[in-house]
């Protein structure tokens, strides 16, 4: 883009340092990068969302990667440096592109195969995810001056993405330490996980203790429970980064929901056994009764502490225009912040570009609707609508606590369309679909957004770059999820393939169109337990003194351990506190590699997951 781009980056106030030329920003290497980069980053997410529900904020692993193969390229053939405007194009489009995952990969879409059979091929899932994703994008591009600008919100995830692009720019033994930890930790983890699958199948241990409990007077062995040591680290990564309190969590959700739980099931008949082994896996039979209760202390915890954020929401905003009430009465809502010319001028385009791509993306995201899933029109621009306010909602929590509730929103809606249109579980998945897919990808760019305002970036070409990375993440996703789950009713809520999101939205969207009846016995009995303690752990989380606040247990992580193999709250936990102890010992190191050596355990063992199971499936 040349010398052409200098003016335009000066005049949208890029960053200089001292009489240097301007750094380039939107270049064509700085977009392929992106995809490039994305496009092998996205299987990661889904193949993590699949394991675990979990996917991986992926800006830093992109900027680091991508700094770490131009410096290279220049090394060795004389190319360009990258620089970091250039390298903050890049992590936006890759890290939206990984974020495509909230697009519905592993629990709508999934969801609805299992209930009813229905899978879109490639071409018009790629067309699916880029549609209830772009309505995100729309949205974050008309609230920038509102929560950047006028309201200053934090991001955190940004502010760290921002911290890391100027580090690893400014001082290159840093950057190269950190590469390394990113490629050494991505090796380790990926070879393991390649001769586990095809070298030498390393067993899961546990020790030879049988729990007396069990149908026909026959006990569960702790292997048949999944309370194991399991050879992967992708668990330990994620518990790395997760932090203790996560990890304790897991591991006291793991112990309760398959050490008590599972064993007083089988004991009362709630629950079948599996098969009659010592070391056999009782997961798949145990998770049909167990995934109520968690699923139920998940939803309800997520419901009320997003509750607490929007109340903390409306004080900051009546604070806000007591401090400014002019100010406030310009923008007197962000709904017509997004419609209006303040947030059109501060990216560069004007009111009525703004508004033609608002109504472009409601068009599209209302038809794919119509024409893939036979919703109702009405019931389709409806579910648009409300994704434009809860895609609101979701970018304001995000920015003030760097959490999207991307779950929680979505069972707003699902609840909606249970009332709206009973029965229809088709609508009340993809209609909660287009919510999750837009609060997505608006909180995703936000925070790349916020990057970009601290290092002094043109928002105009992040928002190119997100829409050249939505599109590679739908492409990449869409082919990803297919190739790995090729049959999703036997593939998934098994050990191989645990999917607690998933489980959760397909026992949300049963229970709507279902009633009671749907429930297996006692578990009514153990959903109302749950509901009240996933009330009283965010009320507590949310009240308490700061100094206390840290010991109150994590009630998602404790639902996601009812809903996936013990062994890997156990793996998460260890990582948690291996990270926790080199905290301890070594502080200024682990502040800034932790979460990078992390990162490459997640990474290496996700791209070598694909790999393997694509393998498997073409064998």
């Amino acid at each position: 883009m040349g010398a052409k781009q200098t003016s335009a980056n000066s005049a949208a106030g890029v960053e200089t340092t001292g009489s240097a030329a301007i750094s380039p920003e939107l270049t064509v290497r700085a977009i392929l990068t992106g995809m490039v980069i994305g496009a092998l980053l996205t299987p990661c997410n889904v193949y993590s969302g699949l394991k675990i529900g979990w996917a991986f904020n992926m800006s830093v692993a992109a900027g680091l990667i991508a700094f770490g193969i131009w410096t290279g390229l220049s090394r060795a053939f004389g190319a360009r440096r990258l620089e970091i405007l250039e390298n903050n194009i890049n992590q936006t489009t890759a890290s939206s592109a990984a974020s495509i995952i909230s697009s519905g990969l592993a629990a709508p879409i999934p969801a609805l195969a299992m209930l009813t059979g229905q899978v879109l091929p490639w071409a018009w899932l790629a067309i699916w995810l880029f549609a209830v994703s772009a309505v995100g994008v729309v949205v974050a591009a008309g609230l920038r001056q509102q929560l950047l600008v006028r309201e200053h919100l934090a991001f955190p995830s940004g502010v760290a993405t921002a911290a890391t692009m100027r580090q690893i720019h400014g001082a290159a033994g840093d950057a190269r330490d950190r590469l390394w930890l990113l490629v050494g930790g991505a090796a380790t983890a990926a070879a393991l996980k390649l001769v586990v699958e095809f070298v030498y199948a390393v067993p899961r241990w546990a020790p030879a203790i049988a729990i007396p409990f069990g149908a026909g007077g026959r006990p569960a062995t702790l292997a048949n429970l999944g309370l194991q040591f399991d050879p992967s680290l992708l668990m330990v990564g994620f518990g790395a980064i997760a932090g203790l309190r996560i990890g304790v969590s897991m591991l006291f959700g793991a112990l309760l929901a398959w050490g008590l739980l599972a064993p007083l099931a089988l004991d009362r008949g709630w629950a079948n056994q599996g098969e009659a082994t010592a070391n056999a896996s009782w997961f798949a039979p145990l998770v049909e009764w167990l995934l109520w209760p968690g699923a139920t202390l998940m939803v309800v915890a997520a419901l009320t502490s997003f509750a607490f954020s929007m109340a903390s929401v409306v004080r900051q905003r009546r604070a806000l225009r007591a401090r400014d009430a002019d100010a406030a009465a310009e923008s007197a809502s962000d709904a017509s912040a997004v419609f209006g010319h303040v947030s059109a001028r501060a990216i560069g385009i004007s009111r009525a570009g703004m508004a033609t791509a608002l109504v472009m993306v409601l068009f599209l995201a209302t038809l794919a609707q119509i024409e893939l899933f036979a919703i109702h029109w009405a019931e389709a621009v409806l579910a648009v609508l409300l994704s434009y306010v809860l895609a609101i909602a979701a970018a304001r929590v995000s920015g003030e606590t760097g959490i999207t509730p991307v779950g929680a929103l979505g069972k707003i809606t699902q609840l909606s369309f249970g009332a709206i249109s009973p029965g229809n579980m088709t609508a009340n998945l993809m209609t909660a679909n287009v919510t999750g897919g837009a609060a997505g990808q608006c909180a995703d760019l936000m925070h790349d957004l916020r990057t970009g305002q601290i290092i002094g970036a043109t928002p105009r070409f992040q928002i190119i770059a997100q829409v050249f990375g939505v599109m590679t993440g739908s492409l990449a996703g869409a082919a990803a999820y297919l190739l790995l789950i090729p049959d999703p009713r036997s593939m998934l809520i098994t050990p191989e393939w645990p999917a607690p999101a998933v489980a959760t939205w397909k026992a949300v969207a049963e229970v709507l169109a279902s009633g009671a009846g749907a429930l297996p016995p006692a578990a009514a009995a153990a959903m109302a337990v749950a509901a009240v303690a996933g009330v009283a752990f965010a009320v507590a989380e949310r009240v308490l003194p700061e100094g206390y606040r840290r010991l109150v247990p994590s009630a998602t992580a404790i639902g996601l351990a009812f809903c996936i193999p013990a062994w890997n709250s156990i793996s998460l936990f260890l990582g948690a506190l291996a990270a926790h102890l080199v905290t301890l010992a070594a502080p200024r190191w682990a502040e800034h590699r932790i979460v990078v050596l992390a990162a490459g355990l997640v990474v290496g063992e996700s791209l070598a997951g694909v790999a393997a199971a694509l393998a498997t499936i073409f064998r």
